[in-house]
């Protein structure tokens, strides 16, 4: 049994990963091969609890500390890799490491208070505050989801136990490159093309790769995934459990159980949970003139300079879009949001807006609640109180950013 008890905590800067942590933590925001929970879990062999928003702790996340073990107080924007996971490991009761003014990590022994870990002067206070000697990778912004996901899918590696990955592709596929292919249990893939010259290719249980796919590593099947017939997937991408995809992607991570099952590109984008993308959708991701692009942060309430050149989509959890629609660059798509119609819709269509280029009205709650139990009967699944009352929290909060 593990002597440590994890609690990961969003800081201030949680809000600037809105609408992605309307609906979850930023520690279960997924980069690499698994969710940075999950990350944190593994490396340091421990459950953990979370330090986050009101209302998700209270639907879906309680804050529950453990008396009889070490609590780590851990930043949940922070993505481990192992030498930072042994240094926290070994952060002994009341120390602290920070990088710059940012907390990284802090062992509160048996205590179960919630401390105020946003006042620097009350870790400094409280804490023996030391630099942090490990590289850490730190997110600042949606896109470093993207931008660092090829590293973070070779770092997540040598959490793969080979047992669970035994498995080989079937002789009717076409291998290129020295990284290694890791094939769970169940996976089906015949006839595609799996280059893996830049990187591993990781197929999780019961993923399949349906006939003439083309595949590029460093990429990520997760469990129960589905590749359509002749997909085009680039690297430095990650589709999450259970998620079906089909034409064009590069540079993107999908989580969970969302759909982009027809042809159309999206590149260095980010999708939440249980999104539709309609067939011949696509996205820009780079500015004809070449320039950086603009993205709205809710938090400012308005757009920033990302500093990027490249930078597709971003889709808040529950967010659809009908056939041809089409992204501009540095789009985001806020959580239940249902877009369709012609042209280019705004590069910031708030949450839970119904409509597109021609103007957006508010998507009815009850609707947009009728819609999601559809579609989770579609996986045998139910939408819990608890789930729809968060929702329904997210809903409220969001008002202000729609304009009817």
């Amino acid at each position: 049994m593990s002597p440590f008890r994890l609690i990961l905590f969003d800081d201030d800067f949680a809000a600037d990963f809105y609408p992605l942590t309307h609906t979850r933590p930023v520690a279960d925001l997924r980069i690499g091969i698994f969710t940075i929970r999950e990350k944190w879990e593994k490396r340091l062999r421990s459950s953990s609890t979370t330090s986050t928003s009101p209302w998700l702790e209270k639907y879906r996340w309680p804050f529950e500390p453990d008396a009889a073990k070490d609590n780590l107080w851990i930043n949940g924007r922070v993505v481990p890799d192992g030498e930072l996971a042994f240094e926290v490991m070994n952060l002994g009761e009341g120390e602290a490491i920070t990088m710059g003014e940012t907390l990284i990590a802090c062992n509160c022994g048996k205590s179960t208070a919630r401390i105020p870990l946003n006042e620097k002067d009350h870790i400094s206070g409280n804490f023996a505050v030391r630099d942090v000697k490990a590289g850490v990778v730190i997110l600042q912004r949606i896109h470093d989801i993207f931008m660092h996901n090829g590293n973070a899918i070779a770092a997540d590696e040598e959490l793969l136990k080979s047992e669970d990955f035994a498995n080989e592709l079937s002789a009717t596929n076409t291998v290129i490159g020295g990284n290694r292919i890791y094939v769970g249990k169940d996976v089906t893939a015949e006839a595609c093309t799996f280059n893996t010259a830049n990187g591993s290719i990781i197929l999780c249980d019961g993923a399949e790769v349906m006939e003439g796919s083309h595949l590029r590593g460093p990429l990520v099947i997760g469990e129960h995934a589905q590749v359509k017939m002749g997909a085009r997937i680039y690297g430095d991408t990650t589709i999450g459990p259970g998620c079906k995809v089909g034409g064009e992607i590069t540079n993107s991570v999908f989580h969970s159980n969302s759909n982009k099952t027809h042809d159309g590109y999206l590149g260095n984008s980010v999708i939440g949970e249980w999104c539709n993308i309609g067939a011949d959708s696509n996205c820009s991701n780079l500015k004809n003139n070449y320039g950086d692009i603009q993205v709205y942060n809710y938090s400012r309430g308005g757009y920033e300079n990302t500093g990027q050149q490249f930078h597709g989509v971003i889709m808040g959890d529950h967010a659809k879009c009908g056939i041809n629609t089409m992204f501009n660059t540095g789009t985001v798509v806020g959580t239940g949001a249902n877009v369709f119609g012609g042209g280019f819709p705004d590069k910031f269509i708030p949450d839970f807006s119904w409509g597109g280029s021609a103007g957006l009205s508010d998507y009815r709650f009850e609707e947009f609640t009728e819609t999601v139990r559809r579609v989770y009967r579609r996986r045998s699944l139910e939408l819990s109180a608890k789930e729809a009352e968060m929702l329904k929290t997210v809903f409220e909060r969001t008002k202000k950013f729609r304009k009817s």
